[in-house]
């Protein structure tokens, strides 16, 4: 009992170790998983809009992409931030197709604004699953040379390599994202380097969406262009450090 006058203990905060955190992230991103699989598995609606999600993605058609999400009505947004989360995680095709069909669908201004809340969604997923996994199913996701050139990238510029990464046009988006999960970096500081170095790039896709849709064709080559000579120089590079002898130190 406490004496008369004195005060109560304070109790003291409950202190996960990072072992337990990390357990934690994984339990819930199975549990995530097993939603959408049994989702998938039982409801032959949902399988189909994931299917037809899926195909329209891999067309990257631009006008079947705004119809798709008109569709939704009320839920076109959501059915928006559900495509860039569905494209990071199992479409190979460049994010900001979506973009393009956000301007044609609701305008540049909105759908500006949902493309840099839908690439901030997708980058958030992609470093959760990162971060709660660790790094080999990551390089299965993304590929070793890919993520060898993101760390480093990162290990120079730390932060401010996600935010130049998201205004180079034709930079993997997701694989920045996932690679950023391997590393120390703060959530927070991920988001704000992400919505901060998407902001002129969503609004140039969302703008040619709305006013120049056929310009589609012409970034697709620019991006395939520049991700191909992204991938040949890492490739290069890397192997020149393997061929290069090393010096033995005594």
């Amino acid at each position: 009992m406490n004496e008369p006058g004195q005060l109560p203990p304070v109790a003291r905060p409950v202190s996960l170790d990072a072992r337990t955190i990390r357990w934690l992230r994984v339990l819930l991103l199975a549990a995530a998983v097993a939603v959408f699989g049994l989702l998938y598995l039982l409801s032959g609606e949902f399988r189909s809009e994931t299917n037809r999600a899926l195909g329209i993605l891999g067309r990257g058609d631009i006008a079947a992409l705004k119809d798709y999400i008109v569709s939704f009505g009320l839920w076109a947004p959501v059915a928006s931030c559900f495509l860039m989360v569905l494209q990071a995680l199992v479409a190979p095709v460049p994010s900001f197709l979506i973009t393009f069909a956000n301007g044609l669908a609701f305008g540049v201004f909105w759908g500006w604004m949902l493309s840099v809340f839908g690439h901030a969604l997708a980058a958030a997923v992609c470093f959760g699953i990162s971060r709660s996994l660790g790094r080999v199913p990551v390089e299965v996701l993304v590929g070793k040379t890919g993520l060898d050139s993101a760390d480093r990238w990162f290990a120079r510029w730390g932060v401010y390599a996600v935010f130049a990464g998201r205004l180079l046009p034709g930079v993997a988006f997701d694989a920045i994202s996932y690679a950023a999960g391997l590393t120390r970096m703060r959530f927070r500081s991920f988001i704000a380097a992400t919505t901060l170095g998407i902001f002129p790039q969503t609004f140039l896709y969302s703008y040619l969406g709305r006013q120049a849709p056929e310009y589609v064709v012409l970034f697709l080559v620019t991006s395939s262009l520049v991700v191909a000579g992204v991938v040949a120089v890492a490739v290069f590079r890397y192997r020149k450090e393997r061929r290069r002898p090393k010096r033995n130190l005594r």
